[in-house]
């Protein structure tokens, strides 16, 4: 029988070594397990009272850029609930989304995710908050960095950001204008993705500066068939700016974790190359995990798969430790993966199953 009341005890508290250890495919006493996001229902059964969720204390990042977001996790929540479940890293949005800002009516600037961005005209009189977004965003490092040190904690804090192609595509142009632009306008998207690309090599340089223990550049470039754009085209207009991103922290020998959905394996080749040591969540449909392991498990470390819809929505108990079992036997020989979910603990999930997963992360995760 399964447990899905309660988590069970287990070996090794949250460190922060064994995620970086992970990172570099050295060994580790068990897997790591890390989530990018516990939706806010999640979190408040887990620790007992209201706390947010773990990106954003009053906001829904599930609604996107176009979301009031609020200031991140308080980080004594945040540590708490990592020693509960075991999740050596703390990680917050520390910009997903370019910073470009429009005028309202009263003149006052607000984000500009209204997808009206149409023409060279739009973009213009846009305005990038480049400068402010960073200080907040070190500003939080320091934060958590106080906090962990206060309480004598071996949890790591990264920031995740860095939506290059998905910041206009979804939000500022929306999707099909930009991708009719992308073709019809390629100078102008090429300015969008440049200006894009100096924020975010920016943010990188700041964070690096501020002492993450790694970095998380996030971007959802993919279906579950392949790239949104021809790869050829692709590679021309966005590796080689995803890879400015990735440079400070390369640079500084600080582990990069990069997150995109969809099935990404034109530009595994360019991750790696890039110095890519982490790669996230493996789309459960469109990313066979185990020819990834084959493939990519010498040169990569491999994060996600459990796929949030079956087993996690609706499996049950038993179904969820099966299936965490069944990719521990495929990811855990030779190291190099971490635990995670297929996009993130949402509330939809039932919290039993939640519970289920810890507890088969940390059951068949042993070294």
């Amino acid at each position: 029988m399964v447990n899905s009341k309660t988590i069970e005890p287990f070996k090794g508290g949250p460190d922060k070594e064994r995620l970086l250890a992970a990172f570099r495919r050295k060994p580790v006493d068990r897997v790591p397990n890390f989530e990018i996001l516990y939706e806010d229902q999640h979190v408040e059964k887990l620790l007992g009272r209201y706390a947010g969720n773990t990106l954003s204390y009053g906001g829904d990042p599930a609604k996107g850029a176009d979301a009031e977001q609020g200031r991140p996790m308080y980080p004594d929540d945040y540590i708490e609930l990592c020693e509960l479940i075991g999740q050596d890293a703390i990680m917050f949005d520390g910009g997903l989304w370019t910073p470009f800002k429009r005028k309202d009516e009263n003149g006052n600037l607000i984000p500009a995710y209204n997808r009206a961005c149409k023409s060279r005209k739009d973009f213009e009189a846009l305005v990038l908050d480049s400068d402010a977004t960073i200080a907040s965003t070190v500003g939080y490092v320091k934060e958590y960095k106080d906090a962990v040190k206060r309480r004598n904690s071996k949890i790591g804090i990264s920031a995740i950001y860095g939506c290059l192609l998905q910041t206009p595509y979804e939000f500022v142009v929306g999707m099909n204008d930009f991708m009719m632009m992308v073709y019809e306008d390629r100078e102008l998207i090429e300015e969008m993705l440049e200006i894009s690309c100096v924020h975010f090599v920016k943010m990188t340089k700041a964070l690096v500066a501020a002492g993450v223990d790694f970095v998380f550049p996030a971007d959802d470039v993919a279906f579950k068939t392949g790239l949104f754009i021809p790869p050829k085209l692709f590679k021309e207009i966005w590796v080689k700016r995803m890879a400015r991103i990735f440079e400070p922290a390369v640079n500084a020998g600080i582990p990069i974790m990069f997150h995109s959905d969809g099935r990404i394996d034109d530009i595994v080749e360019d991750l790696i190359e890039m110095g890519l040591n982490c790669l996230n969540p493996l789309d459960p449909y469109g990313i066979d995990y185990r020819v990834y392991k084959k493939k990519y498990g010498s040169r990569l470390c491999l994060s996600g798969n459990v796929d949030i819809e079956f087993p996690l929505s609706k499996g049950t108990p038993e179904d969820v430790d099966a299936d965490v079992k069944a990719h521990m036997e495929v990811l855990k020989p030779g190291g190099g993966y971490v635990a995670t979910v297929s996009h993130s603990v949402v509330n939809y999930i039932p919290h039993e199953n939640v519970i289920a997963y810890i507890n088969a992360v940390h059951k068949y995760g042993q070294y």
